[in-house]
């Protein structure tokens, strides 16, 4: 049986109130795994409890009870997180370090030297695109580029676990858009990422699998295809069919099926997302 790459079992968390006879009760018997591979979203509103999940899987805060695990090791334990890349939602860097500085500060960090040091800079500020940016500092550094050397940072050591805190927040459409596919790049290269996020399209576009947390409460859980798919109803899609041809379709539904009635013909739409890409990817300029 393949060891998950992330497992939460019975897991709660409860936070006393200052000065009050209270306690807060962030996560409530949440228990779920993550396979390795998957690209997960973790979703939610505010105040959910899925980045006091996310701190407890990253040993960032400790369980009240319960247990987390990352590739069957205990997550509160320091070695479990060798093989772990984080972003958080408001990184921190040096401003006054250029972006090839600072993978190196990271790299040291991570016990890279030399030559190892020098390919492994190289190697991620094209994996992200922002070679032509590499001398430049990060206080020039736009928000949809500052999230591209953050994921960059995050991969230093080669992690199995990617764990993402709102990967995109305030990146406009087009850096956005990068993330994602950069996010599909790293499942490709094997890796499993954890991902929490408000932006539901990009979830829809990129997740396997998901989990939705409410008030501490794990609501739904499955795989995204079978959660968002509608059991009762089936869409066909023609190209270029005449009114005559739907006419006929329809005639033929309520002559020979009684039981199936027709709920609504349309075209199909694409995103605003979408739409806004393809107009502007001939003229916006990038980062």
């Amino acid at each position: 049986m393949t060891t998950p790459a992330i497992a939460i079992r019975n897991l709660t968390k409860v936070f006393p109130i200052p000065f009050k006879r209270e306690r807060l009760v962030a996560v409530r018997d949440l228990s779920l795994e993550v396979a390795p591979g998957q690209v997960y979203g973790l979703l939610g509103p505010n105040g959910s409890g899925k980045s006091t999940t996310m701190k407890i899987v990253l040993g960032l805060v400790p369980p009240t009870a319960g247990s987390t695990e990352i590739f069957g090791r205990d997550s509160q334990e320091v070695d479990s997180h060798e093989e772990v890349g984080f972003l958080p939602e408001n990184p921190y860097f040096y401003k006054y370090l250029t972006g090839a500085e600072t993978l190196r500060f990271y790299g040291k960090l991570c016990g890279l030297s030399g030559s190892t040091l020098r390919d492994k800079t190289d190697e991620l500020l094209k994996l992200v695109g922002l070679e032509h940016a590499r001398d430049r500092r990060l206080g020039g550094y736009s928000k949809g580029m500052l999230q591209r050397i953050g994921l960059a940072q995050a991969l230093v050591q080669e992690p199995r676990l990617l764990v993402l805190d709102e990967p995109t927040a305030g990146v406009d459409p087009q850096g956005s858009a990068e993330i994602r596919d950069l996010i599909v790049s790293f499942k490709e290269r094997g890796m499993t990422v954890l991902l929490c996020s408000h932006l539901l399209g990009q979830v829809q576009e990129i997740c396997d699998r998901i989990g939705i947390l409410a008030h501490g409460v794990l609501v739904r859980e499955g795989r995204l295809e079978d959660l968002i798919s509608i059991e009762d109803q089936t869409e066909i899609i023609f190209r270029d069919a005449s009114p005559e041809l739907l006419a006929e379709i329809q005639a033929l539904v309520a002559r020979s099926y009684p039981k199936t009635s027709l709920v609504e013909t349309r075209k199909p739409r694409t995103t605003l997302e979408r739409y806004f890409l393809d107009v502007t990817s001939g003229s916006a300029s990038r980062d």
